[in-house]
């Protein structure tokens, strides 16, 4: 008879799965970002100052050029070209 894990090995399989998928994660942004961004990333050992810094470069508002980017998505017109 097999005996069944109990919550504590469940648990710690759980973390282990999540931990491997994070860094997987990790590794394929690091690999579609420019060099510049993936070479900070690299200087974080912990995983959740990775998580932290890409928050941080993403989550900038930059108002102005969402404001251009309206205008100009505004100004599209098809004309006469079927879609």
């Amino acid at each position: 008879m097999i005996p069944k894990n109990t919550e504590e090995e469940e648990k710690d399989a759980l973390i282990d799965t999540w931990e491997a998928n994070n860094v997987k994660i990790i590794t394929w942004i690091n690999n579609s970002v420019e060099y510049f961004i993936g070479t900070q990333l690299a200087k974080y050992e912990a995983k959740k100052e990775v998580w932290d810094h890409l928050q941080k470069l993403f989550m900038q508002s930059n108002f102005a050029k969402q404001y251009q980017l309206e205008i100009d998505i505004q100004a599209l017109h098809q004309k006469n070209m079927s879609i």
